[in-house]
């Protein structure tokens, strides 16, 4: 048992960690569930609160607190438990960085709550917020920057002592998304510094609004991979070994992260394809590189369904699909990753249809683009966390997961699944029907907005009830979470939750794998071939810059 348990102070970085986190997603759904009845015309909002800001909230506090705090409670723990228990030194810097993470957060719920950053999710220019929420932005970022080069120094300190030995995959796949997120940062790291912050400050008059929409969205694409990888690393790692298998390719698993790096930067502009300050030629080229990043998606689903097929023959398995009914379906932790892995196919399929341009002209800036985010994101991403916390909280915690608990775990998972399939389906058809995204209740007297509130998927309704089905699942996931965390029975030797670590054959993996150099090297040409001659031009041919607009 000592082996399979991290140390006591590496199991409370990582719970801190979790606690914000689900502190977030609490608040976070609450708005989205007060969205849902606003645009329906059935919720008024007090006078201090408006519909933009709790929008605001929404994106930012489940789009990014929840799902970067998450990330690293599940880096800190699974980096501890595969190459062994932080020094002091790297402990300290987590820490650090934990908190200056947390500073960034606090001063932008601030800056939200005050009516003074109601500038939602993408904080377009020429909105404006006021300073502050740019420095916590800022701050932020800089906080997950101090915890990933924290976790790469432990890393390379296992190197050293490991020459020539290829890392655990756990540890290489993290270290291939902390280099994602540090490379994609930089975009949104320039537009802050250096435009956001004297711009509302007052240092400077106007803003190149093209520049810094270009800049986020060099970051905002890739942002979706950060949340994306960890998942895939739950996909690779831990679920072969809840169903007794192992990894199906360590060589493939790799290779699909290194593709991730490559091919999930360079394609920003696929989301500003109705822009007209980019030429057609760069939005082509990185359209293209937008298709390449569909390859590890399908390499990912492959080795899944065969890691799946190949376990259960194992179990006895005949026939075509003999072996899905010997698969631990009665384990949530399977089946709540499972039901994610499903709703991602719909969810990538959304994803082409957005990166194409025509069919891009019909759904853009619609509410197909929500539901879309919620069933890659909302779904696919969220589930893979909520099976990681059946498991990884009583980890760090020490409790028992009851068959109590359990059974609540399959009631959440039902829920959410089910109300995310109203609420996304719906989102979906209203888009096709032209309803916008980013806009409260309007009643227009017009026979297509009216279509908006008929049928049976495609209204605003159903929306409502998709939402507050998920709310309601929300609300259950805290309470299971509270009770795997302070209140469930101790553990003892024949009921300790342990890391579930598959076994990876790296025999036949090629070393050039985890040639970091190389690979970045490769990613920085990538991305210098997309962005430097229309990144230039837009500096160059830069018009006088906007001023100052606040519509809240």
């Amino acid at each position: 048992m000592k082996d399979a348990m991290i140390s006591v102070k590496d199991r409370k970085l990582a719970l801190t960690n979790i606690g914000v986190a689900y502190a977030a997603f609490l608040i976070g759904t609450l708005c989205g569930l007060l969205q849902v009845f606003i645009r329906n015309d059935a919720l008024t909002l007090p006078g201090w609160l408006d519909y933009y800001q709790v929008l605001t909230a929404h994106g930012l506090l489940l789009a990014i607190v929840f799902t970067t705090f998450f990330i690293f409670a599940f880096f800190h723990s699974g980096i501890s438990r595969t190459l062994g228990d932080f020094s002091p030194k790297v402990r300290g810097w987590n820490w650090a960085g934990f908190w200056v993470t947390l500073i960034g957060t606090m001063l932008v719920v601030v800056m939200i709550v005050a009516g003074q950053a109601s500038v939602l999710y993408t904080f377009y220019a020429p909105l404006q917020a006021h300073g502050l929420f740019y420095v916590g932005l800022a701050l932020f970022v800089i906080g997950t920057w101090i915890q990933g080069f924290a976790l790469i120094a432990h890393y390379l300190k296992w190197k050293k002592q490991h020459k020539g030995e290829l890392s655990p995959l756990f540890a290489f796949m993290t270290i291939a998304t902390i280099i994602l997120w540090v490379i994609a940062c930089l975009g949104v790291v320039a537009t802050v510094l250096f435009q956001f912050i004297p711009w509302a400050f007052g240092w400077t008059n106007g803003i190149n609004v093209e520049l810094s929409r270009s800049l986020f969205w060099y970051f905002g694409h890739p942002l979706v991979y950060f949340w994306l990888l960890p998942a895939y690393m739950a996909w690779y790692v831990v679920v072969p070994k809840i169903i007794g298998g192992r990894v199906f390719s360590d060589s493939l698993a790799r290779l699909s992260f290194v593709l991730f790096i490559l091919f999930s930067i360079p394609v920003g502009f696929h989301h500003q394809l109705t822009e007209p300050g980019i030429a057609s030629f760069w939005k082509f080229l990185q359209t293209v590189l937008t298709f390449m990043v569909i390859i590890p998606s399908l390499m990912t689903a492959f080795s899944m369904f065969a890691t799946f097929e190949m376990r259960g023959r194992e179990l006895g398995g005949r026939g075509l699909f003999g072996w899905v009914s010997k698969l631990p379906w009665k384990d949530v932790r399977f089946t709540s990753i499972f039901i994610a892995m499903l709703f991602f196919i719909p969810g990538g399929a959304g994803g082409i249809i957005n990166a194409s341009f025509q069919m891009n002209e019909v759904i853009h800036n619609t509410l197909w683009v929500v539901g879309h985010f919620h069933i890659t994101v909302g779904t696919p991403v969220a589930m893979t966390f909520f099976g990681l916390t059946f498991w990884l909280v009583p980890y760090l915690s020490g409790r028992r997961f009851t068959k109590s608990l359990q059974r609540m775990a399959f009631l959440q998972i039902a829920t959410w699944s089910v109300g995310m399939l109203l609420m996304s389906t719906a989102q979906h058809l209203l888009g096709l029907l032209g309803a916008p995204r980013r806009t409260a209740y309007t009643g227009y007297q017009h026979d297509s907005a009216l279509a908006w509130f008929d049928g049976v998927l495609s209204n605003h309704v159903t929306m409502a009830v998709g939402g507050s089905i998920l709310f309601l699942s929300a609300i259950l996931l805290i309470y299971i979470v509270v009770q795997l965390w302070w209140l469930a029975p101790k553990s003892d030797e024949n009921s300790y939750v342990t890391f579930p670590i598959a076994t990876s054959d790296t025999s036949a993996t090629p070393a050039f794998l985890e040639n970091w150099k190389l690979w970045i090297g490769i990613a920085i040409v990538l991305i210098a071939v997309a962005y430097t001659i229309p990144l230039s031009d837009m500096i160059q041919h830069a018009p006088p810059g906007s001023g100052r607009f606040q519509t809240w």
